[in-house]
């Protein structure tokens, strides 16, 4: 058996297992089933994976590496706190579109185990969390803020698939609030005023009290002539 040959079976192997599980989320599937899909005995299959374990593994991983090339088209924003919002929505649309593949990447929970895949996108998250740390915005350690938003936002999404229904509100709400937790401001919001007031507590360093005056009287203006703007 080549090399080439070899990783074709693997991965067959391994689509194979990918296909059961989306078929049937959050249920059992046979290795039997699997290698007759492929069209190889059980050997084969022990071969590559060593176990059914193994194979698990191998599926967790495929399922990571198609969260992260969905997050890796997204660009940053820029700001550390609004990359964590976008990377929350990624997360929960991903688990919503891939139950199968998001309960195992996330709900099936063995004492002392935690695939080595489950890292990637924690340190994409550490990463955010530490640059809003070095930005003076957390009001908690970076690696506090990074597991307060992935246990929420995992708990979240699970909820939904358990559910069988997305639930938007429920998942902005949580966001906010994680969000919330971790900078020690209010909720985000529409309103101008109170967005001003947010940015005058969260960063006092960046903007003095004179230009934070005037960002208030500005956006006190915009919002009292809504009319005035986008008109000939």
């Amino acid at each position: 058996m080549t090399g080439t040959a070899g990783g074709d079976t693997r991965d067959r192997l391994i689509a194979a297992a990918a296909d059961l599980i989306a078929t049937a989320p959050g249920e059992d599937f046979s290795l039997r089933a699997v290698c007759d899909a492929v069209g190889v005995k059980m050997p084969t299959l022990y071969h590559f994976f060593g176990s059914k374990q193994g194979l698990v593994d191998a599926v967790i991983e495929h399922g990571f590496d198609l969260y992260l090339g969905e997050k890796a088209s997204m660009e940053s924003s820029g700001d550390p706190i609004q990359d964590i919002r976008a990377g929350w929505d990624a997360h929960v649309a991903f688990g919503l579109a891939n139950p199968g593949f998001y309960t195992l990447m996330y709900g099936k929970v063995s004492p002392g185990h935690s695939p080595a895949a489950q890292s990637r996108p924690s340190e994409i998250l550490r990463g955010l969390t530490a640059r809003a740390a070095a930005e003076g915005r957390l009001v908690v350690p970076s690696e506090q803020a990074a597991a307060h938003v992935l246990v929420t936002n995992i708990g979240v999404t699970l909820r939904q698939i358990i559910l069988a229904q997305p639930d938007p509100a429920l998942s902005a709400a949580v966001r906010e609030g994680a969000i919330s937790a971790i900078t020690g401001t209010t909720a985000a919001t529409d309103d101008p005023l109170a967005a001003a007031r947010e940015i005058a507590a969260a960063q006092p360093e960046v903007l003095g009290r004179t230009e934070t005056q005037l960002l208030i009287e500005w956006l006190t203006t915009l919002a009292a002539e809504p009319a005035s703007h986008g008109t000939d």
